[in-house]
């Protein structure tokens, strides 16, 4: 057996629920897109990052059950208890995944600045001792290479595009900024990892502005006091309701099974 600490479980838990909540607001575009093509697109996108989530949350219960340091009450944990039993304080998603969608810019603009976080964590992910996590973000560089190339186009051609598209990028731009600086304050079950966050803030920033330049929108964000709290369980309101609809079922029906 690995020797398994709880700021592994604390890591995955959180990469599985980053992707878990970001694909639950994606999805709420399906049937709702501005067009069927773009519809079916990001509905494809809330699936694969529904896939990463479901991997990480396996992974996590596979330790938790190992370990049988559980006080739950829950027996032998799995996937879904971890998504459907646990509430808004056990959850550690970044804060800028659960935001409401806004319009249609603002939800690709949310999109392009995580996936491109996401490509950049798990490349370094991808030579991380634990073999196993290292697989599954190996796994999924493919998928989010192709988050990255459709959501910064849409980036583009929305800034670059009429008066009206431009203006409701920058207010996105204005409204998202203060939510990406967490994603680059480790917390305490990140300092273990083996991450550099600071080398991959700064690549990060490089490709960012190079896109939004491209896109003729106005960088200078200034000093802006960052949000910060959800890595560590302090949420927005919009957490509770989101996990309300993902949980209901199961919280009203539990036990069940498909």
């Amino acid at each position: 057996m690995q020797n398994i600490t709880q700021q592994q479980i604390d890591y995955l838990l959180h990469l599985a629920d980053t992707t878990l909540i970001l694909s639950q607001r994606n999805s709420e575009w399906c049937g709702h897109g501005p067009i069927l093509e773009q519809d079916i697109a990001i509905t494809n996108i809330s699936l694969d990052l529904l896939g990463q989530s479901r991997n990480f949350y396996q992974y996590a219960a596979q330790l938790i059950n190992e370990t049988n340091t559980t006080e739950s009450g829950w027996g032998e944990i799995d996937e879904d208890k971890l998504a459907y039993l646990r509430t808004e304080r056990e959850f550690k998603n970044l804060l800028l995944t659960e935001l409401p969608n806004g319009d249609w810019g603002q939800t690709i603009l949310r999109l392009y600045f995580f996936s491109q976080f996401q490509y950049l964590l798990f490349e370094q992910l991808q030579t991380n001792k634990d073999e196993h996590l290292a697989a599954i973000c190996t796994k999924a560089l493919k998928e989010i290479k192709y988050h990255i190339r459709w959501s910064n186009e849409w980036v583009i051609r929305l800034g670059d595009g009429t008066d009206e598209s431009k203006q409701r990028m920058q207010f996105a731009l204005t409204e998202l900024w203060r939510y990406t600086g967490e994603m680059f304050i480790a917390v305490d079950y990140e300092k273990d990892m083996n991450i550099d966050l600071d080398a991959l803030k700064k690549i990060w920033n490089i490709k960012i502005i190079d896109v939004l330049n491209e896109a003729n929108l106005i960088t200078q964000i200034g000093d802006t006091f960052m949000q910060i709290g959800g890595k560590t369980g302090t949420h927005t309101e919009n957490l509770g309701f989101i996990l309300t609809e993902l949980q209901y079922m199961q919280r009203a029906y539990p036990h069940s099974n498909w």
